[in-house]
């Protein structure tokens, strides 16, 4: 069986004070996701005393298949994989999730758990919210609730549209989909990733994998070095995906069309949903400097005694080995 090691062995823990109002903490605020965007102010204002800042580094398992879920995650510049993983350690991706939604949706549903690992496919941050948090603002029955039953019908349109992508198209399709869908979630045309990573994700060998990005970056479309692929012309490679991408991606945008709020705190990426052009990019330079720097022994962040509750997200951030604690 192939082993599955994960990034938290080599990440230490600690914490950086950081400004606690969203509006002097640099670069981070919750709506920078797309589903926190869109609350109406009371909704936004009631949790955000509830939400944390955590960096979301490569490779980190959010969480373990069939495992207990006791927070969900509102990623703003990272990306996360669902991925299925066989008896004999081959994996498939199923559905991915950046700025667009949630991990967690097992919550909403009230199953807790559910039989699929969630990776971290592209480093960046999210916000965490408490389960029981999350339980208790779902039953509500207010705007949060419809979001993220609008989010599971998301996460189901990915999954059965994935499935039979999977079944009818060639590995090269499949790639390009794979690759549209990151870009669509990220501030630039560059992801970082290996091959034995993509091969996992699109469920095939890493021989495969290599002869589609070869055949990609022949044609001009892509450049491939070193773990770092950069897309060099969209437009082809939006001619070569499957018709599987423009599946997903219309039904994604119909069902935010209306909840996209004008905010200054949302990326020109989120708000117009747009792919990258190269202006995007300045507002998250630095942003995985943070998640990949050396950490130092953690301290969870305690309310003083005799300080009344925030009003604002916690910037305290929170190392990814005390995710699930």
């Amino acid at each position: 069986m192939r082993t599955r090691k994960h990034a938290n062995f080599a990440i230490f823990s600690r914490v950086i004070r950081m400004p606690n109002k969203p509006e002097q903490s640099g670069k981070h605020s919750p709506r920078q996701n797309r589903l926190l965007a869109a609350l109406p102010a009371a909704e936004y204002e009631r949790l955000l005393p509830e939400l944390e800042l955590v960096p979301m580094p490569l490779g980190w398992t959010v969480h373990e298949a069939c495992g207990p879920l006791r927070y969900a995650y509102f990623p703003t510049t990272s990306i996360v994989s669902l991925l299925h993983t066989l008896e004999d350690g081959a994996s498939a991706e199923t559905a991915v999730t950046g700025f667009d939604g949630l991990v967690g949706i097992p919550l909403v549903l009230g199953g807790d758990s559910m039989p699929s690992r969630a990776v971290v496919q592209s480093s960046g941050f999210g916000y965490r919210l408490g389960a029981s948090v999350l339980k208790r603002e779902f039953k509500l029955n207010g705007e949060f609730a419809r979001l993220l039953l609008r989010c599971t019908q998301a996460l189901i349109t990915q999954v059965a549209q994935t499935a039979v992508c999977y079944r009818f198209h060639a590995i090269d399709q499949r790639l390009c989909r794979w690759l549209l869908s990151s870009l669509d979630r990220l501030p630039t045309n560059q992801l970082t990733v290996t091959q034995d990573m993509m091969a996992n994700m699109l469920g095939v060998r890493r021989e495969g994998v290599t002869g589609a990005a070869r055949h990609l970056q022949e044609a001009g479309i892509i450049s491939y070095s070193r773990g770092h692929i950069t897309v060099l012309d969209r437009p082809k490679l939006e001619d070569q995906v499957c018709e599987c991408y423009a599946v997903v991606k219309k039904e994604l945008d119909r069902l935010w069309s209306a909840d996209l709020l004008n905010s200054s705190e949302i990326h020109p990426v989120i708000r117009h949903a747009k792919g990258f052009i190269p202006e995007h990019a300045q507002a998250f330079q630095g942003l995985d400097a943070a998640v990949c720097a050396p950490l130092s022994p953690l301290r969870q962040a305690r309310p003083e005694p005799g300080n009344r509750a925030s009003t604002h997200a916690k910037h305290t951030l929170v190392s990814p080995l005390a995710y699930e604690s």
